[in-house]
């Protein structure tokens, strides 16, 4: 299934539609999605696609020159010795290509953890060797760390060379109703706070089972394909892994504050610095401060989250819980997931929430707000007024309660500008009372529906 890719898929078309040399750099998280694209991508192109594994660096080559070898029906190829892959594309150059080729590289960081020259390589191939060739070079990528390590960053050779990049991202919420048209807003976005916009992770789900069962067949499982998958994951992305696992624990458990986080480990804050920043590089946690502070960069006011939502449950539910995983009590840890689904739920609801208020009210900037005293989910800031906002994902409908004292807490917000209107958003409707009260001032959402 081809969902929400459209705009990578224009990148990529645009880059075909050049004379001449295009080379394009795409990476992503495992699952995300590359390969598909790509599939999609050269559907109706002529392409050679390698996909290279770790193996040793003249046994890659060799299996790249036998594809290249098919694509071109040359057996005489086959034959042929080549020491590097200059060598291999030398051959590829050496062809009359009359329609565009696409040559795609797939898992290209494994070539460089293998060589460590292959970056200089293609460097070459690039400048030298393809440069006015009619050729559509793509090195897609998983390991992000890698992969910007060889291509994306200033001390690589290949740097600067890309005429496009892209990193490809989780589905957005707003597009899991085409994998599971049948399913209600609630339930998408329950799958959506488990299982992420990750494909291949929602092609895990059987559409017929509730949340609790995929939970229970596709994670809690030992045997299950994602029991294991963040560890799988991290283990190729950074050194001293209990380190970060530790981290990401204490996150998902709810301590969100550096010296805190810091405290449970052991260590002073400037100590576990290091860890916060690749984890942040790896796109897996952010750092979250006060929508209103003027200098968020040196803002000392800073919070740490898990921005993976499949992470964050596995390091809340999963590695927690692993003993009795293990000799097969998952009945046990369902109950203490189900116990505290809702607040679990809601912390993704929170975020989609200002997702809807930045898309829908013109904001200038939009996310939550706090001080020593109070915590608002969502304050959108306009040129010339605030928006303040409150979600609560419970079985209760919102209340009078709940709006006033919204007010209350906003009056306390450090800015100048004047509060616009309230919007509330609940999973499970408003009272009458509040219903009535509803207009300019007061805005209510049910869900992430359209106003009410």
């Amino acid at each position: 299934m081809f969902v929400d890719r459209y705009d990578e898929l224009e990148i990529l078309n645009n880059e075909y539609s050049k004379e001449g040399l295009s080379f394009s750099v795409l990476y992503g998280r495992r699952r995300v999605g590359k390969t598909s694209l790509l599939k999609e991508y050269v559907k109706d192109k002529p392409a050679i696609y390698f996909l290279s594994t770790m193996e040793n660096a003249s046994i890659l080559r060799e299996k790249l020159q036998f594809i290249i070898a098919d694509f071109f029906e040359d057996n005489l190829m086959k034959t042929l010795i080549f020491k590097d892959f200059v060598g291999i594309f030398e051959y590829i150059a050496s062809k009359e290509i009359v329609k565009k080729l696409v040559v795609i590289i797939d898992e290209f960081q494994y070539l460089g953890k293998e060589d460590s020259s292959v970056p200089s390589q293609f460097q070459y191939i690039v400048d030298e060797t393809i440069k006015s060739k009619n050729i559509h070079l793509v090195l897609c990528g998983s390991i992000i760390s890698m992969m910007c390590e060889q291509t994306l960053s200033y001390s690589s050779p290949l740097y600067g060379r890309r005429t496009s990049s892209i990193k490809l991202e989780p589905i957005e919420f707003c597009h899991l109703n085409e994998f599971f048209p049948t399913h209600s807003q609630e339930q998408l976005l329950e799958l959506y706070s488990i299982f992420y916009g990750v494909p291949k992770y929602l092609e895990m789900i059987e559409p017929k089972k509730n949340i609790f069962e995929n939970i229970k067949d596709n994670i809690l499982s030992p045997s299950s394909y994602l029991y294991n998958e963040p560890q799988f994951i991290l283990q190729h992305e950074v050194n001293e892994p209990v380190t970060y696992f530790s981290i990401l624990e204490i996150i998902a458990n709810g301590e969100h504050k550096i010296g805190n986080i810091a405290s449970r480990l052991g260590k002073n804050a400037n100590g576990i610095m290091p860890y916060l920043s690749k984890l942040i590089e790896l796109d897996i946690i952010y750092k979250e401060v006060p929508i209103t502070e003027e200098n968020p960069v040196k803002s000392k006011k800073g919070l740490y989250f898990i921005k993976d939502n499949f992470f964050r449950f596995w390091f809340r539910y999963v590695l927690p819980f692993k003993s009795q995983l293990e000799i097969g009590n998952s009945e046990y840890v369902l109950h203490k997931i189900k116990q505290n689904f809702n607040a679990f739920v809601g912390q993704s609801y929170e975020k989609l929430a200002v997702s809807y208020v930045a898309q829908y009210f013109n904001t200038l900037k939009c996310g939550r707000y706090w001080n020593k005293n109070i915590e608002i989910d969502i304050v959108g800031i306009t040129d010339s007024s605030l928006i303040v906002g409150e979600c609560k994902y419970s079985n209760k409908k919102v209340g009078i309660d709940v709006f006033d004292n919204l007010k209350q807490k906003a009056k306390t917000i450090e800015s100048q500008l004047p509060i616009k209107c309230c919007i509330l958003f609940s999973k499970s409707g408003f009272t009458d009372e509040l219903l009535k009260m509803q207009g300019e001032n007061l805005v209510l959402i049910e869900l992430l529906s359209k106003r009410i």
